[in-house]
């Protein structure tokens, strides 16, 4: 079973509702708790369909594993946020002191192992999947239409991400409704040029996301005249895949031999719901180059969608669809200006054009928008997948928990208005939703008041970097590598004072926290308390004379792997009664839904730049964090290796790391009015660094 403290869980089922009877029957049901965490596996080839699977388990025994599969992308989204939504309320009743004694009492541990008593008798009929939360009589589903980044009439504007980035687009042509940019921060770097093709698509990300994916030739005929012909060769951890294609040049040009093509598809959902597809070219041993075609390479690209908050009363989803690629071809300056040119038959001009494409498909066929999913039933005995009209009254052991949803618009929504005016009143301020920077009037938050956050009743000490030797050599400047450096708050962007009321973020300040010494180790396995380790800085003579150090233990899944430990060192100790001493003294759960880190790719590779992005993420919700509290210090120990999609992203980093250079900025999230505005904890360069640089922890 699994271990579980008391008052720290809310209990949840999994519901069918018929139609006419209004059934309510549980298939599953237990209790959530801080623990518990749910990871996104991606895409799974079952049969001759694909699922999204989601997994959830108890952090503190990952013996037990339970999967649900949802027929699209949607669904699996919605049931991360419900999950989360439901570890929020949890929260909310342990902040207000509310005993759930009596309730666990009542309740089990989420059952793992017993098969599904004859659902499918109950499934006629079924039109939705409700309810995860605090029991049947409250649908936990977080509103898309929270107060946003909005026009006068309700629109949602152009977002930005949480750190400033170098890029300077300017719309070059419109063609078919779609603009196309060009970058010209860099324009004369002789690199070829950096352009994408952005279009407003009425449709929600989720569905993009699932067009775009689709191999279906049948349906890509319809708006991809390039990679229409698709095979999938493989496919790795529901996030990476290998696909072979072949096109006739005669749609471009003439008199050329058909041609083939091998490239990789990896893709990533971030926290607010938008995804990103990175397109690379590839070699596969089981697709060597085919007689009679002409082996080509695509251009590497990037797919990001983004779904958009519509005006009030408006039932049409609407997303941002940017497909982003580097361009090498001459052309490609007159084409520009409007002037003759031979543009228009290459390669990266066809995918310029596959946004053109994917608006008119989805705006001829909104049925895509409309579509019911419908109940998957997998089996391992039988081969059975079944919808909401087939029915069978049969016990079979089943691979997945079932994910059935419906239209999201059904009348059960108008019966759950006083539910949502209560979680009013709770005043639970769900922040799961991107929203744009209002004004770029870059404001700066002043720094930190130490009597604030740090205890004005001591007097400060003297934080001498000089006097702690890290793995890593503090750069000189910034032609430097292999090193760090601690740059300002300036390039990021947090919660202003008025965020709760306008959204408005401002350009942070100096960190509270210095930056004093990196590690850069090598290890077997990931290795949580580094800090006790006898060749820790934390254990000098030195470290321990500090009022108090925050240790952030980076865990990077490699072949060996690594651990990238930043020390940070405050002139005072901690105000104990400041949002920074609840988190340093505060729960584990308190700390997983605070601990934020907002990434910048300084310098490097463009795509390796729009693989990590510049959205702040909540750390504890993406990848498992262990946190050890012990005398003058507290270490967090992030293992990115939990978490798939983290592991993808920082293998694809990894590969170009040598040339990188990324700026991390870590915080606490403000969520409430006397919390804001929110300040920079700390921040690190980090220059080029070289992985044989790294030291083995034990020698």
């Amino acid at each position: 079973m699994w271990v579980r403290p008391l008052f720290q869980f809310i209990y949840f089922y999994i519901f069918l509702v018929a139609d006419m009877l209004l059934v309510q029957r549980p298939i599953r049901k237990g209790v959530i708790g801080p623990t518990l965490m749910v990871e996104e596996l991606g895409r799974r080839k079952v049969r001759n369909g694909d699922l999204y699977v989601i997994q959830f388990y108890n952090r503190l025994d990952e013996s037990k594993k339970g999967e649900i599969a949802c027929s699209t992308a949607g669904e699996a989204r919605k049931w991360m946020e419900a999950f989360d939504y439901a570890k929020q309320q949890a929260e909310y009743e342990l902040s207000r002191g509310v005993s759930t004694r009596n309730k666990l009492n009542m309740e089990a541990d989420i059952d793992l192992e017993g098969h599904r008593p004859r659902v499918r008798r109950y499934a006629h009929g079924l039109k939705k999947l409700i309810r995860i939360g605090q029991g049947p009589e409250m649908l936990l589903r977080q509103t898309s239409n929270l107060d946003g980044n909005c026009t006068s009439d309700g629109f949602f504007e152009g977002e930005s991400g949480d750190a400033i980035e170098a890029h300077k687009w300017k719309c070059v042509r419109t063609v078919n409704g779609v603009r196309i940019f060009e970058d010209i921060a860099d324009s004369k770097s002789g690199k070829g040029a950096l352009v994408k093709a952005v279009a407003l698509v009425d449709a929600n990300a989720d569905t993009v996301f699932e067009v775009i994916l689709n191999l279906d030739r049948h349906k890509r005929y319809e708006w991809d005249m390039l990679t229409g012909d698709l095979e999938l060769i493989d496919s790795y951890d529901g996030h990476y895949d290998v696909v072979y294609g072949t096109y006739d040049p005669k749609y471009l040009t003439r008199w050329q031999s058909k041609r083939d093509f091998v490239f990789s598809r990896q893709w990533v959902r971030g926290q607010e719901g938008a995804y990103t597809i990175l397109q690379f070219p590839a070699v596969h041993k089981k697709r060597p180059p085919r007689s009679g075609y002409r082996r080509t390479t695509i251009n590497p690209s990037t797919w990001e969608i983004r779904s958009l908050n519509t005006p009030m009363g408006s039932n049409t989803a609407k997303c941002l669809v940017t497909q982003m690629l580097e361009i090498h071809t001459a052309g490609w300056c007159r084409w520009k200006k409007n002037s003759c040119s031979k543009f228009e038959k290459t390669i990266p001009f066809a995918l310029l054009s596959q946004v053109s494409g994917l608006k008119e498909y989805i705006g001829a066929n909104p049925s895509l928008n409309c579509q019911v999913s419908t109940m998957v039933v997998q089996s391992k005995v039988s081969d059975v997948s079944t919808s909401s009209c087939e029915f069978e009254d049969l016990e079979l052991q089943d691979e997945f928990y079932d994910a059935i949803a419906g239209d999201s618009s059904s009348s059960s929504e108008d019966e759950e208005s006083e539910d949502d005016a209560d979680n009013k009143e709770k005043k639970i301020k769900l922040k799961n939703v991107s929203w744009a920077i209002s004004s770029l009037a870059l404001k700066r938050v002043s720094a930190p008041v130490a009597n604030k956050e740090l205890d004005p009743s001591v007097p400060p000490v003297d934080v001498d970097a000089s006097q702690f030797n890290g793995i890593l050599h503090k750069g000189k400047d910034e032609a430097d590598s292999n090193c760090w450096t601690s740059p300002s708050g300036r390039g990021f962007m947090i919660r202003g004072k008025t965020y709760l009321k306008d959204n408005g973020k401002v350009m942070g300040g100096d960190p509270l926290l210095k930056l004093i010494a990196v590690d850069w180790f090598k290890v077997d396995k990931a290795t949580d308390k580094i800090a006790l380790h006898p060749r820790c800085l934390v254990q000098s003579d030195a470290g321990k004379k500090l009022p108090f150090i925050l240790v952030v233990n980076l865990e990077v899944p490699a072949k060996p792997n690594y651990s990238l430990v930043l020390y940070y060192a405050s002139e005072r100790p901690v105000n104990k009664n400041s949002l920074l001493g609840k988190f340093v003294d505060g729960t584990d759960m308190f700390r997983d839904a605070r601990f934020k880190l907002i990434p910048s790719i300084v310098e490097g590779y463009w795509m390796v730049k729009r693989a990590v992005g510049t959205k702040a993420c909540l750390l504890g919700k993406a990848v498992t964090c262990r946190y050890f509290r012990q005398d003058n210090f507290l270490e967090i120990d992030v293992d990115i290796g939990s978490s798939s999609v983290a592991r993808s992203v920082i293998g694809l980093v990894l590969g170009y790391v040598t040339s990188l250079v990324v700026d991390l900025a870590i915080l606490i999230e403000a969520k409430e009015e006397e919390e804001l505005p929110e300040y920079i904890l700390g921040t690190v360069r980090l220059n080029r660094v070289r992985l044989e640089s790294a030291v083995p922890l034990d020698a």
